[in-house]
């Protein structure tokens, strides 16, 4: 335990995101199950605030909380792959990284997100998207089954088979129902992907979006690629001549076969010519890890997200006259293709309520200063404002920030009241608030 008073207490409580600062009474830094049991029964028993962290990336830092208990997950990071069944169980404070690293060593991995520091556990209760949605799928749509414990202090296992209404409500419904321990995931053949960036200068913004959301949402199934919004960095894999410059550009990973990469990437190619081509074999976890020393933890942030059905001509004008505004270097907009393999689930067989939608928006204000904090802000609640009437109405749950009851409702949309009504019966008293929070919905009363 980490008390306000141990030395170690102000690295303990630091926050990916630096714009939250927030200061529990104690974090409970948990080696097993057990510890996560007595955590629970404890902050319950003593009518304290409870907040679970696992990789920490919380955009709105929902991994702590102000006077509370904090349970840290980040010691439990046991990794158990059955090359075989094609399963991997995955502790709940391990990070992708970690997850990518163990599966690479066979050849196999999981749909997860684009960044290896960022903790399996709020990925995937979130649902989870990236380089390989197009082709495999969510997060959520490889998991099989999760132990948990609940509010009650039980711990007990969720799959297709066992508490099935629990492990719909965890497959992208966030923390809300207790605390994953351990996940279980289905495995893919992925190894050596093509992939990484192309960028043209963010003058032919106009141009490459609107070749961009006719491409991807046709293109094979193998392939994936994020639109971005950025400043090349002062790194040495980029031309000195480039960096610094505002681009536009798309990351890509085609993870089918490699030796039909080059047809895959013609048209790419036939397109425009880019500002640079960066597109090469590579292990898949170094994609995965691509933007680590990019973004590290202890910058300030400030997210904005939304889905939408379509990028029509108008949505595209307002991201070209934003992006050309990205008010500091680190700032950038993401637009991730959620086509392919996310469209074959229904609506309703996960919280994820979005499936038709072709793009998951996330606009990220991102600066090392605090006294831009202000700057980075206005930045993208006012991209955003802008882009909203756009949108599908709803957002992805991990890339939002602190917005109150009706963006959580638009998130789930018709899956809401579910997700309250199974709240209601595994955490009536809704221990798990610190979140993107469910309320609970009681049981209606027959007389």
């Amino acid at each position: 335990m980490v008390l306000p008073d141990d030395p170690r207490y102000d690295e303990a409580r630091r926050l990916y995101n630096a714009m939250i600062d927030k200061r529990p009474a104690v974090i409970v830094r948990c080696a097993d199950v057990a510890d996560v049991v007595s955590s629970v029964d404890f902050a319950r028993a003593n009518d304290l605030e409870l907040a679970v962290r696992g990789g920490g990336h919380s955009g709105p830092g929902l991994g702590s909380v102000d006077a509370g208990l904090v349970i840290d997950l980040s010691q439990l990071r046991d990794i158990r792959i059955d090359p075989d069944r094609r399963t991997v169980r995955v502790a709940g404070g391990c990070t992708l990284g970690e997850l990518d690293r163990a599966t690479h060593e066979f050849g196999l991995a999981t749909p997860s997100g684009i960044m290896s520091t960022t903790g399996v556990g709020g990925l995937t209760l979130g649902g989870g998207t990236g380089h390989l949605s197009r082709h495999y799928g969510l997060t959520v749509d490889n998991l099989l089954r999760v132990d948990m414990v609940l509010a009650d202090g039980a711990v007990v296992s969720a799959s297709a088979g066992e508490h099935p209404d629990l492990f719909w409500a965890v497959r992208g419904g966030g923390g809300n129902f207790g605390v994953v321990t351990s996940f279980e995931f289905r495995l893919h053949p992925v190894d050596t992907v093509v992939g990484g960036p192309t960028f043209w200068p963010i003058e032919r913004a106009t141009d490459v979006l609107r070749w961009y959301r006719d491409f991807i949402t046709s293109a094979p199934r193998e392939l994936n690629g994020f639109f971005a919004f950025m400043t090349i960095p002062p790194a040495p894999m980029f031309p000195p001549e480039l960096r610094g410059q505002k681009v536009c550009g798309i990351i890509w990973c085609y993870s089918g076969p490699t030796e039909h990469a080059d047809a895959v990437f013609a048209p790419v190619r036939a397109f425009a010519a880019p500002t640079l081509d960066g597109i090469q074999p590579m292990p898949y976890p170094a994609l995965q890890s691509s933007f680590d020393a990019l973004v590290p933890a202890g910058l300030q942030w400030y997210w904005k997200a939304d889905f939408f059905a379509e990028l029509s001509d108008d949505a595209i004008a307002q991201h070209v006259a934003h992006g050309n505004e990205m008010p500091t270097p680190l700032s950038s907009m993401h637009l991730y293709p959620i086509s392919g393999a996310v469209h074959d689930v229904a609506a309703d067989e996960t919280p994820w309520a979005f499936r038709q939608a072709d793009f998951a928006q996330v606009i990220g204000g991102v600066d090392p200063d605090p006294a831009n904090r202000a700057l980075v802000t206005d930045w993208a609640k006012d991209y955003w404002a802008d882009l909203h009437p756009h949108s599908a109405g709803g957002a992805y749950v991990n890339m939002m920030m602190d917005e109150g009851q009706d963006r959580i409702r638009a998130a789930y949309g018709a899956n809401y009241d579910r997700l309250a009504a199974i709240k209601g019966e595994y955490d009536p008293g809704n221990l798990f608030h610190i979140n993107q929070n469910i309320r609970p919905a009681m049981p209606a009363v027959h007389t």
